[in-house]
């Protein structure tokens, strides 16, 4: 965002910016979006500055907390179909099939964690 005209205030012997943040929406971030925060402010503090000067850090997070979660979606049956995780497997042996599902939503996170978050 370039400005076209900065303007000053006067707070006492001194001149100081007069700045505002444009409105943005309010919306939480999910899980992903918080993982990929605390990867930005710890290990690409240049890349988070940036998106911070010019506005743009939230909409990245909800981005990448929409793609993360919209990739889970997209994996899980997948993967469920090539363990052969059933609804018939969920109704003989219940904690086979929550053990397989927990097994199966690791690995779809590590892809994700490995694609989306720290990439």
């Amino acid at each position: 965002r370039i400005m076209n005209e900065l303007t000053y205030i006067r707070s006492g012997d001194y001149w100081i910016p007069n700045l505002s943040l444009s409105q943005q929406e309010n919306k939480n971030l999910g899980k992903y979006g918080r993982m990929r925060k605390k990867y930005l402010q710890e290990h690409l503090p240049v890349l988070w500055n940036r998106l911070i000067l010019s506005e743009q850090l939230y909409p990245h997070l909800w981005e990448i907390d929409e793609t993360a979660n919209r990739r889970l979606g997209q994996m899980m049956p997948k993967l469920m179909q090539s363990a052969g995780v059933t609804e018939a497997l969920k109704a003989s042996d219940p904690m086979k099939w929550v053990g397989l599902m927990n097994n199966l939503k690791a690995q779809a996170e590590e892809v994700i964690l490995t694609e989306l978050i720290y990439a």
